[in-house]
């Protein structure tokens, strides 16, 4: 079964916008797991303005499923973190500090030789290593050239393609899962994954290892709670 990773950010959003500690991060994020989430992801920027990285540390030391902490490793400070909490994944995104959110994937044969001292970094300490790139096969046969553990392939183009041409909106993505399965490589993905998109993502991918999600989960748990709304994630994932 697909692994499903719950993104938290959106929690320290709303817990950022009034002060205070409500609602909890920590508890969040354990209450996802009791009710059956396989992860917890976290996208610390430096800005702080939503996961600060005390909460790294603070979940670290709790949780108990796969730790994913994604971010720029361009950032000194996001490398540090990474090292210091030792989580199951690290994934790599090149985002820029003015982004609100992810938007593109790393160009694998630019940064090639880039990427690959990055990657030797993390794995040296143990921590399996994800880089978050579109589905374009040439990225992905990149991506193995830097020793990366796995590829996260970048779903937003799905999403918004899904509900006018679902095939049309997959066939990218199919390619460049069976690239990454011809290259060795783990395959994870993300980005406006949803309880409309998903089970027909999950049922046309092989060999997808894990989805992080974040915005639509905590958005679907204001109306339908968080329990629920993780096991119908859960749900999609097995159908």
């Amino acid at each position: 079964m697909t692994k499903l990773s719950v993104n938290i950010n959106k929690v320290a959003t709303l817990r950022n916008a009034r002060g205070g500690n409500i609602p909890n991060v920590l508890t969040t994020a354990l209450a996802c797991e009791r009710f059956g989430a396989q992860g917890i992801t976290v996208h610390p920027r430096p800005d702080e303005r939503h996961i600060r990285y005390q909460d790294v540390f603070d979940l670290k030391k709790d949780i108990q499923t796969e730790f994913n902490i994604e971010g720029n490793c361009q950032e000194a400070k996001f490398v540090e973190l990474v090292l210091a909490n030792n989580p199951t994944q690290v994934t790599l995104v090149p985002d820029a500090n003015e982004q609100i959110t992810s938007n593109h994937g790393w160009d694998t044969i630019k940064h090639q030789d880039y990427l690959r001292d990055m990657v030797k970094v993390f794995k040296d300490q143990g921590i399996r290593v994800s880089l978050f790139v579109d589905p374009v096969e040439d990225m992905v046969e990149a991506a193995a050239s830097t020793g990366t553990d796995r590829v996260e392939l970048y779903t937003e183009a799905y999403a918004a393609e899904f509900a006018y041409d679902k095939e049309k909106a997959i066939a990218p993505y199919y390619k460049a899962a069976v690239k990454a399965r011809e290259m060795g490589l783990g395959l994870n993905a993300g980005h406006d994954l949803d309880l409309h998109n998903l089970a027909y993502f999950n049922q046309h991918i092989p060999d997808l290892l894990e989805v992080s999600i974040g915005h639509a989960l905590i958005a679907d748990a204001l109306f339908l709670g968080l329990e629920e709304t993780i096991k119908r994630y859960l749900a999609a994932l097995k159908a």
